[in-house]
């Protein structure tokens, strides 16, 4: 068995937040899935000033003592590298775009959705116009621009159209809170989408993998959430800022989130319209979709989140563990969708 080269694309070219929380992501995945007798692992580092590293370990004295390069000089030093693979580990936007489209041209392989794809979904208002062309529950809402006034009478959520862990996300209950909400919206970008407010109900997350052409729903995770205490996630319940500046996860200690019974008869209703939504938007390897359960059991599409970074905290390994795919055997799956049948070179180790 021919051992493949891996390049682990890590960092941001956008800011110090992504940067960190892409690396934070990365060096689980490093850890959890490295064997020597499978493959060869790589590291690329890009940082805000769009410099790349390529150090020997996601250390912090590693990153430091490696050269920075232009990009110009990274990409001649890729391409002498041999690479066979790439796992994307950028969560900013010029990181599930540009940098994708980097390997297209490079035609170097890479796990997961397309750049295009990637930016359709990162813009919730397109994702939900799309999903909801397929015959899928949205939320009714509307895209503002500053000066727009919002006509969704309240109860209503604002959050910016590009950002994720719930940062800039305001549940307005008046009128008269609209004005603070828009404001804190739009620190975080240029649009801001307004959106009826689905009661609960459920909040739950639906990941979908592709094996062997087909598309496999996993088990769903579940979000702390309380229609009177705590209506809505915050970025507080997902991510934490430590006294020394690091970045953690808040959300995995089975309070905050847990994996739901698959038995439990909203998943497999969840999981149908999680397919359609991966099929509408074209999604490729895996997907996963964030859905608000209202008091009728029906599932209302909120946002797609198209990461996977093979990290045991991922969403999508943790609902892979559950449905009892190991975690190196979710990743074997991934490389054989994106290598394709001809290259299966991982098929039956």
């Amino acid at each position: 068995m021919s051992v493949l080269r891996i390049l682990h694309l890590v960092g941001s070219a956008y800011n110090d937040f992504y940067c960190d929380l892409s690396r934070l992501y990365a060096q689980d995945c490093l850890a959890a899935t490295a064997d020597r007798s499978r493959y060869d692992f790589q590291i690329a580092y890009i940082t805000p000033d769009s410099h790349w590293r390529f150090p020997p370990s996601l250390s912090p004295e590693d990153i430091a003592d490696t050269k920075p390069i232009s990009l110009s000089d990274g990409i001649q030093f890729l391409t002498a590298q041999n690479i066979d693979l790439v796992l994307p580990q950028m969560f900013c936007i010029p990181g599930m775009t540009h940098y994708r489209a980097l390997f297209d041209l490079l035609k170097i392989p890479y796990i997961g959705n397309t750049p295009d794809v990637m930016a359709i979904t990162a813009h919730k208002a397109r994702a939900k116009a799309i999903v909801e062309a397929a015959g899928v529950k949205v939320p009714r809402g509307e895209l503002l621009r500053q000066g727009d006034i919002p006509t969704i009478t309240p109860p209503a959520i604002i959050k910016p159209v590009s950002s994720d862990n719930s940062l800039g996300v305001t549940l307005v209950k008046e009128t008269t809170d609209y004005d603070a909400a828009l404001k804190k919206a739009f620190e975080y970008g240029s649009e801001v989408i307004v959106e009826e407010f689905i009661e609960l109900g459920r909040e739950v997350r639906c990941g979908v993998i592709v094996k062997d052409g087909e598309l496999v729903g996993l088990p769903l995770e579940e979000y702390l959430v309380d229609p009177h205490e705590k209506p809505i996630r915050s970025y507080a319940d997902k991510l934490k800022q430590t006294d020394d500046g690091n970045l953690h996860f808040a959300a995995k200690d089975n309070i905050k989130s847990w994996i739901v019974d698959p038995n439990d008869p909203i998943t497999q209703k969840v999981q149908q319209v999680a397919k359609k939504c991966h099929q509408a938007l074209g999604c490729r390897h895996y997907s996963l979709f964030d859905f608000r359960i209202d008091p009728k059991g029906e599932p209302w599409f909120l946002e797609a989140g198209l990461y996977c970074s093979f990290a045991p905290k991922s969403v999508i390994s943790s609902m892979a563990k559950a449905a009892g795919i190991p975690l190196n055997e979710l990743l074997m799956t991934a490389i054989n969708e994106t290598l394709g049948s001809n290259k299966k070179v991982l098929q039956n180790c």
